[in-house]
This record gives structure tokens, sequence and C-alpha cells, in this order.
């Protein structure tokens, strides 16, 4: 990460809504970010370690991982990918 900074935060609006939902939508993602921003510059999981939050592509579940600042590693996963991907083999996926 360059400068420490938190990679994006991915959500996908599904088409389905509403302009207000959409808003809504927009505003608690930018909460989450603020959130995990906040909770990296404490160092809580320590200084060469950050906490990123996404949304799994193909399952739309969160996926919080642990990641090594210097080197990318994922140190921890949760879900863990094994789950993710039986989650898309159940949805066909």
């Amino acid at each position: 990460m360059d400068n420490g900074s938190i990679s994006p935060v991915t959500f996908a609006l599904a088409a389905s809504l509403s302009p207000n939902q959409q808003a809504e939508r927009r505003a608690e993602q930018r909460e989450i970010i603020k959130a995990v921003q906040a909770l990296n510059r404490t160092e809580f999981f320590g200084q060469s370690q950050e906490l990123q939050f996404s949304l799994d592509r193909e399952t739309k579940r969160p996926v919080l991982k642990i990641v090594d600042r210097q080197t990318g590693e994922v140190v921890t996963q949760v879900p863990p990918e094994h789950i993710l991907k039986l989650a898309r083999q159940i949805e066909g996926r």
C-alpha cells in the first residue's frame, strides 16, 4: 500500500435499488471506510499489518482480511477462502 493507505472498499449496488436506497448504501459504505481507516491508524494490528474490508465479487459476502503492508500477503481472512469457494459452489457460480 502506498503511504499506508487503505485499499478501496468495493461494493456492487444492485440495479433494483431506489435512488434513496442507493444514497443510504453509499453513506453506509463511507462509514465503513472511515471505521477501517480509523482502526488502521491506531495500528491495532501492528505497524506492518492492516485491516481490509471488501465484498467477494461472486457471492457478495463481506470479507475481512489482515494484510502485511509491505508484502501484500494475507495473514488472516474471514471467512476463509475455502468457505467462499464452497458458497460459490452452492450458489452455482
